[in-house]
């Protein structure tokens, strides 16, 4: 009798193990909607569901336990996923741990918290980042110099910065722009604002700034820069109480040593370089690229690096994606020169002919940092009054794609890269 019911147990456990099930996203070609699966991670991960990673596996696919409504979820938002039993995902986790296979699977347990550096006065061509978080439905909140100067960073996980100048040269827009009320309207908001901060002058608030990101990445925090944001940053850094501004800017001339003042032991990911001193020029420094490569835009992509999973985790999660060959989009700081990166940067992605990066990584302190060159990933030359970029013509987008890995590298655990 007594074997009889341990057998029926037994029938009942393994009849229970079968019928429970995991949702599966896929990340292959099979995803109806690649940036929108993300929110749904995302959107998981803010349940206090834990989300699996699957790196290098279909693209980069998300396993998570089945609830009825991630099922619900995923239908409203037109996201592909498939259900699969406990067997099934434990032969796919067992397949991805096996050691001469390049895949990993990553355990994400909570939602970062996103803040977005933006301006008040932001434009709609101004933030390719804010355009896709919005698109997959992924929760951030904007912040700009004040809150940073008052001490709110800390309060938040991932920070993004975009087309934004921390030279205080307002993007070097004041030969075409000087007369157009959205450029005046910045002007005035960046000098009242410094001057209710206690700043003299903006390049002097925006030094500040810098300066607080970098101790917030010091101290742990995950920044992801992209555009005239990833070069202007590093100058900031590298300028700090050295004046790099001429009278247009800031009401008295440049210093003309500032390139011999330069110091670059501060800055991320940039040393070398030379200012680009002339008001009447749209470009910072020799840092950027794009007035000097030579690429028709037909063959404009660059190819993202093939990581080990097991050994580099975390340049493998910030490559996850259905493609390796991008194409490429220009903007302010299109590509990033190699001949000023410093040595320990890592190249994610990069265009080998035009000896060029454009998707590069480091850490510094307890943090990390990636920096993205170009505007908008579907849009080759985004220019000032473009419409925003329609994302839902754009579901599968493998540039956007790059954007969304930042966005949820701090919810995985990480271990830093084996020398």
């Amino acid at each position: 009798m007594i074997n009889k019911i341990s057998l029926l147990l037994t029938i009942i456990f393994f009849a229970f193990q079968a019928k429970s099930i995991h949702v599966l996203i896929p990340m292959d070609e099979m995803q109806k909607d690649h940036l929108k699966s993300y929110g749904i991670a995302y959107w998981v991960l803010e349940k206090d569901v834990e989300v699996k990673w699957l790196l290098n596996y279909r693209g980069g696919s998300f396993l998570m336990q089945h609830l009825p409504e991630i099922e619900n979820e995923c239908l409203v938002r037109g996201v592909s996923f498939q259900t699969i039993t406990d067997t099934q995902s434990a032969a796919i986790l067992n397949e991805i741990a096996q050691p001469d296979v390049n895949q990993d699977a990553v355990s994400m347990n909570k939602a970062p918290k996103i803040a977005v550096y933006s301006p008040p006065n932001k434009q709609p061509w101004d933030d390719a980042v804010t355009l896709v978080l919005t698109y997959a439905e992924i929760n951030y909140d904007i912040i700009y110099d004040e809150e940073i100067l008052s001490g709110e960073l800390s309060d938040y996980d991932w920070l993004h910065l975009h087309h934004e100048d921390f030279t205080g040269q307002f993007g070097k827009f004041w030969r075409n722009y000087q007369h157009m009320p959205w450029y005046q309207q910045e002007v005035s908001i960046n000098n009242e604002l410094a001057k209710k901060m206690g700043f003299l002058k903006v390049s002097e608030m925006k030094s500040f700034v810098t300066r607080e990101i970098q101790e917030y990445v010091l101290k742990g925090g995950f920044l992801f820069a992209m555009c005239a944001a990833t070069d202007t940053y590093d100058i900031s850094l590298a300028a700090a109480g050295i004046d790099i501004c001429e009278p247009m800017f800031d009401g008295d001339p440049a210093d003309q040593q500032a390139d011999e003042k330069l110091d670059f032991s501060r800055s991320f990911a940039f040393e070398n370089f030379h200012l680009e001193k002339s008001p009447y020029e749209y470009e910072f420094s020799n840092i950027d690229a794009t007035n000097t490569r030579n690429v028709a835009r037909e063959n404009d992509y660059f190819t993202l690096f093939d990581f080990s999973a097991k050994w580099d985790p975390i340049p493998t999660m910030l490559c996850q994606n259905h493609h390796n060959l991008i194409k490429g989009f220009m903007g302010q700081t299109t590509a990033y020169r190699k001949e000023v990166l410093k040595p320990n940067i890592l190249i994610m992605g990069e265009n080998k002919p035009a000896r060029e990066a454009r998707y590069i990584h480091g850490e510094k302190g307890k943090g990390f940092w990636t920096f993205y060159g170009g505007h908008d990933p579907e849009d080759y030359r985004h220019l000032v009054g473009d419409p925003p970029t329609d994302l839902s013509l754009h579901p599968n987008s493998p540039g956007y794609r790059l954007i969304l890995n930042n966005v949820l590298f701090p919810a995985a655990k990480k271990k830093k890269r084996k020398t």
